[in-house]
């Protein structure tokens, strides 16, 4: 089953470049995108994806954001052969496409496609994975996505050593199996997976059953607050009007999420947080995705709800990425869309379009996925990203990240420099899971023959 797209997405993806106008292309530039064209409008206004792949700015940052967009993801999308039977096609063909463009997930001294010095994930990391788990059915994050975006962590090639933790912060509503009750008038467990029991408790007890996997819900401790040198009771703390948590996971890592990992002495910064909300409509915003699901991990309680909801929304989120913790990389689950509820539910209210949109500039994604992915499914108005409502809190948010610096902590593997929200200063390579997953079928053929 392809997934459902809208004709301008179609046009996108057919639009290939052939490597001969890449060769004459990097003639005249110094980098070119070796993936997709995409269209940008319906007039036929062409994205700017002949333009070189990564300018270097005298500060060393690039002066593009770069995406990297996966198709046609097959609905049964995990091997069943044991060996590999975690792997995620969809997961495997993004890390694939963005170790293509030399940004590797794993850092490691071994150079390969996903691997090298630079990467996002070292072998001894604490790895945060924040999912959306305030909801459930499709208004929750895909944990098909997740199982094996676990298990790649899990696979680094110079083993790994750290741990895997998924948070949320469900604002007293939140809950990893999946059965919360509030808005559906029932307790059942019913997870955005192909299996409605594959929750993300079921992920943790049964299907990893690793010591190195866990989960912190951080509901229980949204109402404690604790002092600047507390690093013992798990609770909150207050920076400037945000919040964010301190606790330790069930392997005994102390995180504090804006300092790092205490060790007893002091901080190390082997603390990595990976964003994975799934996309969809919202009531107040229009849309949530990359940077409202970090916005999540903060305390409603702490005596700013009201600004927050909603004329300091983009400033919020801003905060919470570049002065608290930034996610080395967003993953948007756009297998499920809910483009008509918050909740994910009714199932009319959904559409399947088997897709992720992937990168660390959250604006850039927010922006492009509203308007690529969320937009053409309903051509509803408040889904367009270009009208006020919307772009003034992606402005806002844009300007306190690049005001206070920009998302660039390349000892971290975070090096998207400024946020953007203009499509002229977007990169987006794209790649379809299908094809890939075929590619990679008949290289085993070969290899055996």
């Amino acid at each position: 089953m392809k997934a459902a797209r809208c004709p301008q997405q179609e046009d996108r993806v057919r639009r290939r470049v052939s490597q001969q106008e890449l060769a004459e292309q990097s003639r005249r530039e110094t980098a070119v995108s070796r993936r997709l064209v995409f269209k940008a409008t319906a007039a036929s206004a062409v994205l700017s994806c002949f333009r070189p792949l990564m300018r270097i700015a005298e500060a060393g940052r690039p002066q593009f954001s770069s995406l990297f967009f996966v198709t046609d993801i097959p609905v049964n999308p995990f091997r069943r052969r044991r060996p590999g039977r975690n792997r995620h096609v969809g997961v495997e063909c993004l890390l694939d496409l963005m170790g293509g463009e030399k940004v590797k997930f794993y850092r490691s001294r071994r150079r390969s496609r996903l691997g090298g010095r630079k990467g996002l994930i070292a072998p001894d990391d604490v790895v945060l994975i924040k999912v959306n788990a305030q909801w459930k059915y499709r208004g929750c994050t895909n944990s098909d996505v997740v199982r094996g975006l676990i298990q790649r962590v899990l696979e680094h090639p110079d083993g790994f050593a750290g741990e895997v933790v998924l948070i949320e912060n469900g604002q007293d509503w939140g809950s990893f199996r999946c059965d919360t009750g509030h808005q559906y008038g029932n307790s059942e467990v019913h997870a955005n997976a192909n299996e409605r029991s594959h929750s993300f408790t079921y992920l943790v007890e049964s299907i990893f059953q690793d010591p190195r996997v866990s989960s912190y819900l951080l509901d229980r401790i949204g109402r404690r607050w604790i002092d600047q040198d507390d690093h013992e009771i798990d609770g909150y703390r207050r920076f400037e009007d945000v919040s964010y948590p301190c606790f330790t996971t069930a392997a005994g890592h102390r995180v504090e999420l804006r300092e790092g990992i205490w060790n007893g002495t002091g901080y190390s910064q082997n603390l990595k947080l990976i964003n994975v909300p799934v996309l969809k409509h919202h009531g107040g915003a229009f849309l949530t995705a990359a940077l409202k699901n970090t916005y999540g991990i903060l305390s409603m309680k702490d005596g700013h709800s009201d600004f927050r909801h909603y004329s300091g929304l983009g400033q919020t989120c801003a905060k919470m990425i570049v002065s608290v913790r930034p996610p080395v990389l967003n993953i948007i689950d756009a297998i499920w869309v809910s483009h008509y509820s918050l909740e994910g539910y009714p199932p009319g209210t959904t559409t399947r379009m088997n897709q992720l949109l992937a990168g660390q500039d959250p604006v850039a994604l927010d922006y492009w996925a509203a308007k690529y992915i969320l937009h053409p499914i309903d051509g509803a108005e408040y889904h367009d990203p270009d009208i006020p409502e919307i772009r003034v809190w992606l402005d806002d948010a844009a300007e306190v990240i690049n005001g206070r610096g920009g998302l660039w902590r390349p000892r971290e593997g975070l090096r998207a420099g400024k946020v953007r929200r203009g499509e002229e200063q977007m990169l987006v390579h794209s790649a379809d899971a299908s094809q890939f997953l075929e590619e990679r079928r008949s290289a085993r053929i070969d290899s055996r023959s």
